[in-house]
């Protein structure tokens, strides 16, 4: 959920990241730990909140007690063929441990092919087709709504007041702010949705209850990606700098300031 709360969204890459807590995904929507931090608008004297609980779990993430903390909104600039890259855009140190995240799965399902314990193989195909399924919920849940009306080239200035006196002073262009802090991130789940993840978190039962008919060897291999992956993801998450969020780059500029 804290992966999905700083790039805003998911892709099928994830699929291949097989971590503990998986089932937990569709809870993106509360690391902001029910806080929605009042802003002013230094150009206009409009106060609101900030609603999207992706944005306010990041600026939590950067903000300290007594400081104020400059944070800069751009639009990305890569789009289409260039998605690939978007792995990237929190930062490059941050990719270097998903991407070995990501390689492990593979990995781990050929060695369990050579070995032929086809049960393991079987969890972990169990466990993909849950993320699978938590992935396709992410993305249709995520998807860009009502933002306000457009204000084209005009620049914006935000005073946030966060919780435990943090504050942020958040610039860009009027619109990009609007992209990170207006109307809804990730709206309710459907029926249907709300059907397809109480399925998948039955896979991810399932496939527990049913690990322990593989292999001793094939039951190490998983219990090792299991736990090799989250040490990867937990770092890829902790040196994130950048957020994304409905093709803009949220990031901080400068050290913060004292008061």
């Amino acid at each position: 959920s804290q992966r999905t709360a700083l790039t805003g969204t998911a892709t099928f890459f994830d699929i291949l990241m097989l971590a503990p807590g998986i089932h937990r995904q569709q809870a993106a929507s509360e690391v902001n730990g029910g806080e929605l931090p009042h802003t002013g608008a230094m150009t206009s004297g409009y106060v609101f909140r900030v609603e999207n609980q992706g944005t306010v779990s990041f600026l939590q993430g950067i903000g300290e007690p007594g400081c104020l903390v400059n944070v800069r909104v751009v639009r990305r600039e890569r789009s289409g063929l260039h998605l690939p890259l978007k792995l990237f855009d929190g930062g490059f140190a941050a990719a270097i441990p998903y991407l070995i995240g990501l390689s492990l799965t593979p990995a781990a399902l050929v060695v369990l092919g050579v070995i032929h314990d086809f049960w393991a193989v079987g969890v972990l195909l169990m466990l993909m087709f849950a993320r699978l399924i938590n992935v396709v919920v992410i993305r249709r849940r995520s998807v860009k709504g009502w933002k306000g009306a457009s204000e084209p080239g005009v620049l914006g200035d935000l005073l946030i007041l966060l919780s435990q006196d943090r504050w942020v002073r958040m610039r860009g262009l009027v619109d990009d702010l609007k992209e990170v802090t207006a109307g809804q991130w990730l709206r309710d789940q459907t029926t249907n949705e709300n059907f397809g993840t109480g399925f998948a978190t039955l896979l991810v039962y399932v496939a527990a209850a049913l690990a322990s008919n593989a292999s001793t060897v094939g039951s190490l291999i998983v219990a090792c990606l299991l736990l090799a992956s989250v040490g990867l993801l937990g770092l890829s998450n902790s040196w994130t700098t950048k957020m994304q969020m409905f093709g803009c780059i949220v990031y901080q500029e400068g050290p913060p300031k004292t008061y």
